[in-house]
């Protein structure tokens, strides 16, 4: 038997409502020697009306012979409003092995109560969270904590971050040092749930304002108002949405005065062929009056 070993997990799933209703993975963890991973189905594994969650354990079959994993999972739907509502639920002590590799939830939450903007759902995004306490080890030890890279993420300035996030993070808080100074929350889950949110929205004002549909400003909107209401200091980012919002206005109008422009011009347009074409009509019958009679013509008496 080995000491206790445990390991917390976030999972952050974007544009939740556009996911298939198919099971989908998170990253892999790593803890107890083995290499783990979230197994979710956002339509229900055997039970529609819920949103599934399971913690797997990634490729069984490749693990040595005899392997098994004596756990207890806690899996947790945030709540991104209050920590205190978040959902959790504890799975019992299970010995994870070759015959029963994931165990979870079918019936994790509602997809009513997912939807129903109480705080699991925000902007499109939800928050999973897994805690793994692995109790006792059976069989060799498959993987390192020290040398995998699942295990690869980084604090910067009291957030955990992927490696892909931390250059984006840097230059947010270089630029803007006191960004997170009144974050109330020290929960690691909800701000590593609200900087990926940060760094969406920044990423999203990168496009262009005509590529950006007013449903996409008022997520945009309502992410920084939520971001906000979290204690981020924002006002450099209200500035360039709002900024975005007039050049989308601009572009908008200009697009409208184009449209009108062009149905004021089609039937002169039209008007003008015609002419043309009129034109050229005459001149031929112009031309065929100014030709000279044929004294030769054969039809003549």
């Amino acid at each position: 038997m080995e000491n206790q070993m445990d390991n917390n997990f976030t999972w952050v799933i974007k544009n939740f409502t556009d996911l298939p209703s198919n099971k989908i993975y998170s990253d892999e963890f790593v803890v107890g020697g083995c290499r783990w991973r979230l197994l979710a189905y956002p339509k229900g594994n055997n039970k529609p009306d819920h949103f599934s969650l399971f913690v797997d354990v990634v490729d069984p079959e490749l693990l040595p012979l005899g392997w098994r994993r004596h756990a207890k999972v806690f899996l947790t739907i945030v709540n991104q409003y209050s920590d205190k509502l978040s959902l959790v639920r504890e799975a019992k002590q299970h010995w994870f092995g070759e015959n029963l590799s994931n165990w979870g939830f079918q019936d994790m939450i509602t997809r009513t109560k997912l939807h129903a903007g109480e705080g699991f759902m925000v902007n499109g995004e939800v928050i999973v969270a897994v805690n793994v306490k692995v109790l006792e080890v059976e069989g060799q030890l498959d993987v390192s904590e020290e040398t995998s890279p699942a295990m690869e993420t980084t604090y910067v300035n009291g957030f955990q971050l992927l490696p892909s996030q931390v250059q984006s993070v840097n230059r947010l808080f270089e630029r803007h040092q006191d960004i997170a100074k009144e974050i109330r929350t020290k929960n690691p889950y909800l701000r590593t749930g609200y900087m990926t949110v940060l760094l969406s929205l920044t990423e999203s004002l990168s496009q262009s304002p005509t590529e950006i549909s007013k449903g996409d400003l008022a997520d945009q909107y309502a992410a920084l108002a939520y971001l906000k209401d979290a204690g981020f200091e924002l006002g450099w980012l209200e500035k360039k949405l709002d900024e975005v919002k007039e050049k989308k206005e601009k572009a908008e109008d200009c697009l409208a005065r184009l449209q009108e422009m062009e149905e004021q011009i089609n039937p002169l347009k039209r008007k003008y062929t015609d002419m043309e074409a009129q034109i050229d009509k005459v001149r031929a019958e112009l031309l065929a009056a100014g030709a000279p009679v044929s004294l030769y013509d054969d039809k003549a008496v």
